[in-house]
């Protein structure tokens, strides 16, 4: 398995959903609820009949709708295509019960609509509009970046603008995230050694910050809280953090992997919380406190703090926190190329490795209580 994403539109219920890469039976995607309470992991199963699933993404809107990027032969030759779908009503929200025999037949997708790619290429990933009513996606293609729309409840997609990346060689796109800033204007997208920001309504590229990393990028993400911050990972075994308006030099670079890195994630509500997943079969999580949105800590009122402590309390307020490594998961035995926050949980995630061994793992609660107290 590669493929996992949280149930973006889910925020009640610990839900993840992940997809299969099964060369000799049918592909599946498998809703997993986590029951926090009881540390009980229930699953459902959606037959997926037409591929290995490559890539996966869920509506911000609605809890039925996702979208795959899945390999699809045909004459000899594989193409990676992108299909949006609705799972069956009963599963669409996070339920605790566990399925009783009789219910868990496993249950299809039902097909809402292709992005249709015969001109475009292979599609690499599907991104939402990320505070949108679920209405608008982009694809990327190859060299392509495609806005579709989506009409009739989802079953149809119509492309509304499209551009191409121009260049020697043959350019492919890797991965892409869609800026939760700007009122969602802005996409990066990777390709190579290359990163590149787009404002989707000129489909005009707005920075590009060339050999971002060695080797490859592999995966991109911004900070849910600091407009200009973009983090990115690669072959290189690197985690780079940017600030767009100067793509001249990173922010700041973690080495701790020994392998590619395929996913770097910002935590949505605490984003010095940083997960990355590797070729190196480990999750790492670190606190980069100094580039997040509070790198001093929280302020403390004046009002509450008597003389002696409010000296005290100066002197630390000036120093920023340190950045380091928090922990270090070794629960897989394969590569680990996924890694994601739980949408409703802010201190739980989920990592998934390529044998399809899937791990749920919580922040360490000494961190939790020294970020929230």
């Amino acid at each position: 398995a590669r493929a996992l994403t949280p149930q973006t539109a889910e925020t009640d219920a610990i839900r993840f959903l992940v997809g299969t890469q099964s060369l000799r039976y049918d592909n599946q995607i498998h809703i997993i609820d986590f029951d926090d309470e009881n540390n009980i992991i229930n699953k459902n199963v959606l037959l997926h009949q037409v591929g290995e699933i490559w890539h996966l993404s869920t509506s911000p809107a609605d809890k039925g709708v996702l979208a795959t990027c899945y390999n699809k032969t045909s004459d000899t030759k594989v193409m990676t295509c992108a299909a949006v779908w609705r799972m069956p009503k009963e599963l669409e929200s996070g339920s605790h019960e566990s399925p009783d025999d009789s219910s868990s037949n496993t249950q299809t997708l039902e097909l809402l609509c292709h992005l249709d790619n015969t001109a475009h290429g292979n599609m690499a990933c599907v991104m939402w509009e990320p505070m949108g009513d679920g209405k608008k996606i982009i694809s990327l293609a190859d060299n392509n970046i495609l806005l579709w729309d989506l009409q009739e409840s989802s079953a149809k997609a119509v492309l509304s603008s499209s551009t191409a990346l121009e260049g020697k060689g043959q350019l492919k796109f890797t991965s892409g995230r869609w800026s939760p800033h700007h009122n969602c204007t802005q996409i990066a997208t990777a390709n190579d050694t290359t990163v590149r920001g787009w404002d989707t309504r000129s489909m005009r590229q707005i920075y590009c910050i060339e050999n971002a990393h060695g080797q490859l990028v592999r995966d991109l993400d911004f900070n849910p809280n600091k407009q200009y911050y973009l983090a990115s990972c690669g072959d290189d075994c690197k985690v780079k953090f940017w600030d767009t308006r100067n793509v001249t030099e990173p922010v700041k670079t973690l080495e701790e992997h020994s392998h590619w890195v395929w996913n770097v994630r910002y935590n949505h509500s605490h984003d010095q919380l940083i997960l990355t997943g590797s070729s190196d079969s480990r999750v790492i999580l670190s606190n980069m406190v100094s580039i997040s949105s509070e790198p001093f800590g929280h302020m403390v009122d004046d009002d509450e703090l008597s003389d002696q402590e409010d000296q005290h309390q100066e002197e630390k307020i000036k120093e920023p926190l340190q950045d380091s490594v928090i922990a270090t998961y070794e629960e897989h035995e394969d590569s680990v190329y996924a890694v994601e926050w739980s949408s409703a949980d802010p201190w739980l995630f989920a990592s998934l490795s390529y044998d399809g061994r899937l791990v749920i793992n919580r922040v360490p609660r000494a961190l939790k209580y020294h970020i929230l107290l």
